[in-house]
């Protein structure tokens, strides 16, 4: 990629997987020190699988509103926690849901269920500061130039900048770092040209692989924080994902859920555009395991012979990897 100094932020080993831990842990925290019982999301599957762990541990009921379509793994997920999930067919009938719980039930909602979305939960998006705070710790000290993550409504793009901020005002770090939102129908590179606030909800002219992030329309705490870090929005489109999430896999030991190898293509794009320079330190937030997702990034296998014998074995390895058949010295 010519990008010597590219750091990846590996979120996948929180425990449920994925940065959202951050932010359920913090919600959670809130919710019970309110009183509420039952705690619920509208999630694709990171963000439901995170609150329902988190919510097991607190002693709270958890409730999941997805969709059709949604990676099977994390529904599994969210159902071992304990959580209910309720897919529905029409997306926006999460919300509709959420909106008539919270008022009937008095539920705690920690997704957003109305539209044009605002973000999740306020106190919530504040775990998110401590992505920024690791970054800095694990890099000695020193800022980024460029931080990247996978975005769909912002809510951690927000608070990974927040905590940026925090940081660069308590003289922590010298300068603060340009965020890139990685995201795949483009309503946030519409905005930063048009130069306008509203959001407008673009058309889907394919389906993303990348469900995590597929929403037509991000939200403005995502476009502020672009703004003021005199950041940039790149479209990431389904060509080369698979690739690049192996490509990673197999160079670095990462496996990343194929959200979270966006903002590698982003940064190819940038650095082909001469906007990333090659000095320049760069980090990659990968927000999830690959486990999550693997009906959607693996499709039939392309060999799945068994050996009858060792014989057979080393055969076929002689035939197809005859580069691991050399004697070390």
């Amino acid at each position: 990629m010519e990008v010597p100094k590219l750091f990846i932020k590996d979120e996948g080993r929180n425990p449920t997987w994925s940065h959202k831990d951050r932010f359920s842990t913090v919600a959670v925290s809130v919710a019970r020190a309110q009183g509420a019982k039952v705690v619920a999301t509208a999630s694709s599957g990171n963000a439901g699988a995170s609150l329902a762990a988190y919510a097991a541990r607190a002693g709270l009921r958890c409730v999941v509103t997805t969709f059709g379509g949604s990676a099977n793994a994390m529904l599994a997920q969210i159902r071992k926690y304990g959580a209910t999930a309720l897919p529905l067919a029409n997306k926006m009938d999460r919300w509709t849901l959420l909106a008539e719980a919270a008022t009937r039930y008095g539920w705690f909602i920690a997704s957003p269920y109305s539209a044009p979305v605002v973000g999740s939960h306020a106190l919530g998006i504040e775990g998110y500061k401590t992505i920024a705070y690791e970054i800095v710790e694990q890099s000695g000290g020193v800022a980024p130039d460029w931080c990247v993550l996978p975005v769909c409504y912002g809510d951690a793009l927000s608070g990974v900048w927040a905590g940026f901020q925090e940081l660069y005002a308590q003289g922590a770090i010298p300068r603060l770092p340009r965020m890139v939102a990685a995201e795949v129908h483009g309503s946030l590179a519409h905005a930063l040209v048009t130069g306008g606030d509203r959001l407008e909800e673009r058309g889907m002219a394919f389906e993303s692989l990348a469900v995590s992030i597929g929403a037509p329309r991000s939200a403005y705490q995502a476009l502020k924080a672009l703004r003021e870090s005199c950041g940039r929005a790149v479209p990431v489109s389904n060509d080369g994902l698979v690739e690049m999430q192996e490509r990673l896999a197999r160079d670095e030991g990462i496996f990343a859920e194929l959200a979270s190898v966006t903002p590698l293509l982003a940064i190819a794009r940038l650095r082909g555009e001469g906007v990333i320079a090659a000095k320049d330190r760069v980090v990659a937030v990968a927000t999830a395991s690959g486990l999550k997702d693997l009906d959607r990034s693996v499709g039939n296998p392309t060999d799945d012979t068994i050996f009858r014998s060792t014989g057979d074995a080393w055969d076929w390895l002689d035939r197809n990897a005859a580069t691991l058949l050399v004697r070390q010295r």
